[in-house]
């Protein structure tokens, strides 16, 4: 499709820093935006339809799934979250740079949609400091604390598949390294 080299996918193990990153990166460039996720889950107070969240109807959900609406999706706790293609495709086709913040598999099913898309990893420093971050949380139990650091484990053996990684040690450097790769893959395309 035209303009895939407009579209961004980050993803890296939980306790990376991602969405942080991310967040940072789009505060300080507000250039680029990031996808606005649908989801059948009730919104919360103060959350707003197409700013938070696209909030659907099961049903809606699983029309726009079997319409090929929904680029890629996932089930948690009961309820679908997912990215909409007109969510990435209006952008790129206007291209503005957008950047979709999601899981290790997803990443992989856009690659094959959006060959022209650049996949960007987050690591941590370390699996010591990404323990100390999972940790620090205080929002998991000891068994999800081991489960995210061996799925953590195997998802950074299987970066090699990702077109760029950048190193989260600070949020600020790691934005700016990110903002770096969108920067020269605007100008330059992916071959360069």
């Amino acid at each position: 499709m035209k303009g895939e080299k407009y579209l961004f996918v980050v993803s890296g193990p939980s306790g990376t820093g991602k969405d942080t990153v991310v967040a940072n990166l789009l505060k300080n460039h507000p250039e680029i935006q990031h996808t606005v996720s649908a989801t059948t889950r009730t919104p919360r107070e103060g959350e707003k339809d197409g700013i938070n969240y696209h909030f659907m109807t099961v049903a809606d959900f699983e029309d726009h799934l079997a319409h090929d609406q929904i680029v890629e999706h996932t089930q948690y706790c009961g309820n679908y979250y997912g990215t909409l293609r007109s969510e990435i495709e209006t952008r790129m086709e206007r291209g503005i740079p957008v950047i979709l913040v999601i899981e290790v598999e997803g990443a992989g099913n856009i690659k094959k949609m959006y060959p022209g898309a650049t996949t960007i990893f987050v690591l941590p420093p370390d699996m010591q400091e990404l323990e100390r971050r999972l940790r620090n949380r205080g929002t998991e139990d000891e068994e999800t604390i081991q489960r995210r650091l061996k799925r953590a484990e195997a998802e950074i053996a299987n970066s090699v598949e990702y077109d760029e990684h950048v190193v989260n040690v600070q949020v600020d450097t790691c934005a700016e390294s990110l903002y770096s790769i969108i920067q020269f893959r605007l100008k330059h395309g992916k071959d360069e």
